[in-house]
């Protein structure tokens, strides 16, 4: 059997020595024999995402903290090469929770299988982590099921170059409504507008951040899929229409070093009517098929598009992490691992 490496969360952030590479260490181990009914997979690519960030603290949360000494939580693709369950055979494809690490082990009850069709077809495995995978069924939840977009609106999209804002803004645009994304710098900004179809792309570093907000939203915000908080959020929500939808999807600006992020003005939802809805797209698995189908269809005809910042090697991960969480990244975050 092969060896294996990985990262551990080897310490937590604190107030003294602020979150950094420096938390984890790179270990190596054995893979060690099969039990009866274990899989042994080996990893394609790392899925680097946000939430990773708030899992380092040993804080209550919807998830339980990363446990010290263990392999850093985290999506992967890969290749099964050894196997001793009926249901997985070598050389399958699957997508699974594999942690920071070369190989996983899994019992076979958290894989899933990756359509070997669209391989041959030629879809990249690694847009399973990101378009076809969490990231994309995080889009299509929080705009289908929470914002629910009706012909004629607006829909804000923070974030909007990212694995997740990216693909909620092009299913928006499907939907029907006008789309304006919020991203940083004027890069990402042409590639929302030129490459995903954004109706318009508002600069957050702008220094006149507010009044190019007011210029791109003429006729106010009917759904806001949040994903930065900071001031993203501030000046969208200066901007709700009555009856306004918010889908909270993440806040990678604050929060994940204790800056919190506040309400304006909390009397704006009493106002407006507007309704506010934070979310965690593993609260909802039954919604995992149907959303996964839908993807994969509008994938293969050609109207989703999607963008990749990809770390060579292992022991990349920490550097590519923490530049995401600074906005690093252009796309989906990944690691190569192979």
């Amino acid at each position: 059997m092969p060896r294996n490496a990985g990262f551990i969360l080897a310490t937590r952030p604190s107030r003294e020595q602020p979150a950094g590479p420096h938390n984890f260490r790179l270990v190596e181990s054995e893979t060690g024999e099969l039990a009866e009914g274990e899989v042994l997979v080996r990893n394609h690519f790392l899925s680097l995402d946000p939430y990773m960030r708030g899992r380092m603290n040993d804080a209550p949360s919807y998830a339980a903290p990363q446990a010290l000494g263990e392999v850093m939580t985290g999506g992967t693709v890969g290749e099964v090469v050894a196997t001793r369950n009926a249901r997985h055979g070598l050389g399958e494809f699957v997508s699974l929770t594999g942690g920071w690490q070369l190989h996983s082990k899994s019992n076979g009850r958290d894989l899933r299988k990756i359509d070997v069709k669209a391989l041959r077809a030629g879809m990249q495995i690694q847009a399973y982590l990101g378009a076809l995978g969490m990231p994309g069924v995080t889009a299509w939840h929080g705009l289908n099921k929470i914002i629910a977009p009706k012909s004629g609106e607006t829909v804000v999209v923070s974030a909007a170059t990212g694995a997740v804002g990216s693909i909620a803004g092009q299913l928006a645009k499907i939907a029907g409504v006008r789309v304006v994304g919020i991203a940083g710098g004027a890069e990402k900004c042409a590639y929302a507008r030129d490459e995903l179809g954004f109706d318009e792309c508002v600069d957050h570093r702008s220094p006149d951040f507010a009044g190019d907000m007011k210029a791109a939203l003429p006729k106010g915000i009917d759904g806001l899929f949040e994903n930065v908080g900071a001031a993203p959020f501030a000046q969208s929500m200066r901007r709700l229409n009555p009856f306004a939808r918010i889908a909270i999807c993440g806040l990678v600006a604050s929060g994940y070093d204790g800056t919190p992020t506040a309400l304006p003005d909390v009397r704006v939802l009493l106002e407006k009517r507007a309704s506010m809805t934070g979310f965690i797209v593993s609260d909802h698995l039954d919604e995992w098929p149907q959303a996964l189908r839908e993807l994969g269809e509008q994938a293969r005809a050609g109207r989703l598009k999607w963008r990749e910042s990809i770390a060579e090697g292992l022991e990349a991960a920490p550097a590519a992490f923490f530049s995401m969480l600074k906005g690093g990244n252009f796309g989906k975050q990944l690691v190569k691992l192979i």
